[in-house]
């Protein structure tokens, strides 16, 4: 597990040379075998590897890393951008199981985040929830949702719809339709947040359900 941490946090780290090495090793071996179709490989890795580098290392990370805390050190802005936002580079220090803290380093470009999205958040923090394979705790998987930033943004979604069926409801209480869908997105929410102002409001509209055609 520590080998595969190690090299996925280099492939998704360091892009450029990971392109150079696909070229060293298949050139080698398309020169030993005398075979020049295994140069083939070389483009599609590395546009796979920029493409799905990180998502992989954070799956990995995930699903076979153990839980801790990262503080983020040293946030810098630099002078590249991507999607117009500039770039920043960050230094952390991670907590090991045994209490003590060793340092890492990511940027906006590599950052390992999970749940896997297209946007790229790096929550900001004190106690920042990580996982990590025991052994190399310098390739990190921050856990987005599991952050005060990611709790908050996970409740603002889940409200969104709340938000919009009340809309609807408001401007017609006889339309059934639109009360079954209040209801509805006012008991998805309460099933991950609780909220008695919202479980009396059920009760009121199932009330009110009834008197519907």
């Amino acid at each position: 597990m520590i080998l595969i941490s190690k090299i996925l946090f280099f492939t998704s780290h360091h892009g450029f040379y990971t392109v150079i090495l696909l070229f060293i090793f298949f050139g080698l071996l398309s020169f030993v075998t005398k075979k020049a179709w295994f140069l083939a490989p070389i483009i599609p890795l590395a546009i796979l590897n920029g493409f799905a580098g990180q998502y992989l290392n954070a799956w990995f990370l995930n699903k076979y890393g153990v839980e801790s805390t990262a503080i983020i050190t040293s946030d810098v802005e630099t002078n590249s951008t991507l999607n117009d936002m500039y770039i920043h580079d960050y230094e952390a220090i991670v907590k090991k199981q045994d209490g003590k803290y060793t340092t890492t380093f990511f940027s906006t470009t590599t950052a390992t985040i999970y749940p896997i999205r297209n946007s790229i958040r790096i929550p900001s923090q004190k106690d920042l929830p990580v996982k990590y394979i025991p052994g190399y705790e310098k390739n990190i998987v921050m856990l987005y949702d599991q952050s005060i930033e990611g709790k908050i943004l996970l409740e603002y979604e889940k409200l969104a719809p709340v938000n919009s069926a009340k809309i609807k409801y408001e401007a017609d209480r006889k339309n059934k339709e639109f009360t079954e869908e209040y209801i509805a997105a006012l008991e998805d929410y309460v099933k991950n947040y609780d909220n008695e102002q919202y479980k009396v409001k059920i009760k009121e509209l199932k009330a009110e359900l009834k008197h519907l055609k």
